[in-house]
Parts: C-alpha cells; structure tokens; sequence
C-alpha cells in the first residue's frame, strides 16, 4: 500500500479503541538518563500495554475496521512478536481467528504469549521477510485478510496515536527518540506530531546491524537487506515499505545508530536506575540518548520505551555482556601448582576481598603447562573496576599468575 496517513486516520484510530485492550501509558521522569544527558528526560512507558507493545495500537485499529467491512473470517499476521502478539489480542477481542506467522528463531516468551492470547502459531523461516511472504501465502485462502506489520496505513494510524499522547503528556516537550523498525511507529508519530506540535523534533533510532533507513534515504528509496543480526529483535525488520518510507522523509528530523553494546547498556541501565524492564527494541531509544549522536542538551527529551516482551535467555545474555563490559563479571585464570589445596587458597583471597566465586574449572591439558601445573579458571562476580583490580592485584600479591580472559 502507498496511500500516506493523516491526522484524521490517527484521530479515528484513537476513537475506535476499547480501553480494556489498549491503555494511555505514563510517562514518568527519569532523575538518573537527566543527569547522564544533560537534558529533562521522560519516559515515555509504551512497554506496560497489555501486551507489552505498541503494537496493539495498529493492531485494534486494523481489526475494527476489518469489523466494521465484515467481509473477513480470519487474519493472518507475520510478526517477530510483538505485531503477533497484538493482532492475537485484537482479532480475539473481535471474535475472529488469527494465524501469525514468526520466524522460526523467534523468542519462546513471544511465541507462548501470542498463542496466550488465541492465535495459530505457524514457525516459518530465518528472517522476517521470509515469515511475511509465508503469511501472505496463507492469506490467501477465502475469507482470509493480511494484517502487515506497517505496510498498511491503518496500522500506521493506530501507532500514530502515540504521537497524540505525547503532545498532551508532555506540553514542553523538544525532542522523542523513536526506535525503527519497518517505520510504522515512527511515521504515526512523527505525522500526529507534525500537525499538533510541528515543533517537537522526531529522531529515530536503529539498531547498526538492521539499519536500513540511512541507506534509504541516502539513496532517495526504500533499501532492504537481507539479513540482520541484532539483539534488538523486535526491530529487526529488513527494511521499510514505501509508505513508512514517504512518511519518515517528510516528518523525521534524524536518525542516527547505535551498536549492540550499547542497546546491551540501555537495557542494564533502565533495569538499574529506572527500574523498568525492556526488551532490545524498547532500549534502543535510550541508547540513543546515551550514544551522544543526539544534542539533546537542556531539552525535554522523550526516549519511547516500545516493548517489554524480553525472553529470559537474551536477557541472561544481555546482562551477562553488560556486566562484562563494566567489569562485574570477571573471568580469571590463575596457573598453579597442581597440588591439594591451591583451590581452597585461591577461593579464600577471593572471599576475604568480597568477590563471589559463580563458576570454577581445572585446565590441566593446556600445552604451555608444565607437568604438575593447572590453570584454575574462576568466574567472579566484583562490584566494579576499582573491585576487580583490587582482586587481581590480591591474587598477584600471593605469589600467583593470573590473566583477564574476558
């Protein structure tokens, strides 16, 4: 579909929605991002719907007006989670089946939620273009409608609505960080903003690895690519459609990029200071903050926190690399003797400094070894750089050889 969206779709969209299924969420402030950015940051809670997304939004104005046509008995969806798990709800709302169509990589949580909520799961490809083009396939058995993810304008209008809430949320607002997928969010938004409050600026955000919308504007079209590899999964699209396309052009002020370290610490970072949960694609708008490729300086900044939907294995994954990263997590391998007792030595100038002692291991069949030696190799849980150094120069001081290997 090309057709473009107004304000007055976004307006409908938000006067056909049931408040049982989506909700206005808060936006609270943000003591600890204000002080790390220099700007007045709120947050904008997108990730407490009911079903952790946004995309509920697009999805209950899509499904009332599939309602409204009567001419559908079911739909089908292809999503990497959240647009399923949105279409799931609304279409059981509207009392229609839905079949969604994920990757078959998907994450476990995403997948159970959307059946939660009464959709046929079909597990279909790598990537979500792959999914997309499976589902379009099903669709088009009789009495069957396609629901796109954001190549649809009723869908665009719906996230749209966001962009109202904002403007009454916060009056004084300057800047919203939007994270980017297909484009859909962002272009409500930025078209709901453009005619309410044209003097908001709208920066998006991508995660390095899926980021297609540099190239597409740079190149004056929609840019695919055929593979991405993020942890942000939920925005991970491949591409834009022309619509989202047209809309990003005309209404985005900027978009800018960030790496998986640093969605990786946005991620640890809402956790710790914020207290707020989020997915991959719900952080990428604060690490956009954080990068310091956004002048947000003295400004009201709005980072949209899009989705919650995180599965329990990313994020063990995620916080693991985080930690790393601020050297909470350390990996050590110390060279021993091999004789009783260096463990119980070795574990006790590591308690009687603070650390936790999480994993242990024997390395004897290592080829620098000589006979009767060992490397004992300690996973340490340390409060911090100054804590971890403080352990290595600890286990040093005892006569020990010791090397980082994370």
């Amino acid at each position: 579909m090309s057709s473009s969206v107004t304000i007055t779709d976004i307006r409908r969209a938000r006067e056909r929605f049931d408040p049982d299924i989506v909700r206005e969420t808060p936006v609270e402030r943000s003591r600890s991002l204000s002080e790390m950015s220099g700007a007045d940051v709120r947050l904008k809670m997108e990730h407490l719907q009911r079903t952790g997304s946004f995309k509920t939004r697009g999805a209950s104005n899509k499904l009332a007006q599939i309602v409204d046509a009567g001419d559908a008995e079911r739909v089908v969806a292809a999503s990497a989670g959240n647009h399923a798990q949105g279409v799931a709800l609304a279409a059981s709302n509207a009392g229609i089946s839905s079949t969604v169509v994920m990757p078959e990589d998907a994450p476990q949580a995403k997948v159970d939620a959307t059946r939660g909520y009464g959709a046929e799961v079909v597990l279909h490809g790598r990537e979500f273009q792959g999914a997309v083009a499976h589902a379009r396939d099903l669709a088009e058995e009789p009495g069957s409608v396609f629901v796109h993810a954001y190549d649809d304008p009723a869908i665009v209008a719906g996230q749209g609505t966001l962009g109202l809430e904002l403007a009454e949320q916060v009056p004084d607002l300057d800047t919203v960080i939007v994270p980017i997928g297909g484009g859909g969010l962002i272009g409500g938004i930025a078209t709901a903003l453009a005619s309410v409050a044209p003097e908001v600026r709208v920066v998006g955000v991508q995660a390095e690895d899926a980021a297609t919308v540099p190239d597409s504007l740079d190149k004056g079209e929609p840019v695919d690519r055929e593979h991405t590899r993020t942890i942000a999964d939920g925005i991970a699209t491949g591409g834009v459609a022309d619509l989202t396309y047209d809309l990003i052009e005309r209404h985005v002020d900027d978009v800018v990029t960030v790496s998986d370290d640093e969605i990786a610490h946005a991620i640890l970072t809402l956790l710790q200071r914020a207290k707020q949960l989020v997915e991959g694609a719900g952080a990428a708008s604060v690490a956009g903050l954080l990068s310091g490729r956004i002048d947000v300086a003295d400004e009201t900044a709005v980072p949209l926190l899009c989705g919650g939907n995180i599965d329990m294995s990313m994020l063990d994954t995620v916080l693991e690399h985080a930690m790393t990263d601020r050297d909470q997590l350390l990996r050590l391998r110390v060279r021993i003797e091999d004789e009783p007792g260096e463990l119980s030595a070795l574990s006790t100038v590591l308690a009687d400094r603070g650390a936790n002692v999480r994993h242990v291991r024997h390395d004897r069949a290592v080829e620098d070894l000589r006979v009767g030696e060992a490397y004992l190799v300690f996973e340490v849980a340390a409060a911090g750089r100054e804590h971890a150094g403080q352990l290595i120069d600890a286990i040093r001081d005892r006569g020990y050889e010791v090397t980082r290997i994370n």
